[in-house]
């Protein structure tokens, strides 16, 4: 036999399969909504009145992060090379 690693189409990685895939959001939604759970019952020590709606911290997390990847892609622009930059 040997000892030649797979062909990469024939390579399997954990998230290739949908029962995996099915399974982690499952779990990603069990772990939001007691997030959100936790969010009703624990006393917050707010400074903003925006601060004290429900979900606002997972809002603003999301928000933030959509944010981000749009300013990153405006940035690619700036800093993108051409393929031949270094030459052939």
């Amino acid at each position: 036999m040997s000892d030649a690693p797979a062909p990469r189409d024939a390579r399997r990685y954990l998230l290739d399969r949908p029962a995996t895939v099915k399974w982690l959001l499952r779990l990603f939604l069990v772990i939001s909504l007691a997030v959100l759970g936790l969010d009703l019952v624990i006393e917050r020590h707010i400074d903003h009145p925006f601060e004290g709606v429900v979900g606002f911290y997972g809002v603003w997390g999301f928000v933030s992060c959509v944010v981000l990847v749009l300013a990153a892609r405006l940035l690619r622009r700036g800093v993108m090379r051409g393929e031949d930059y270094y030459g052939d």
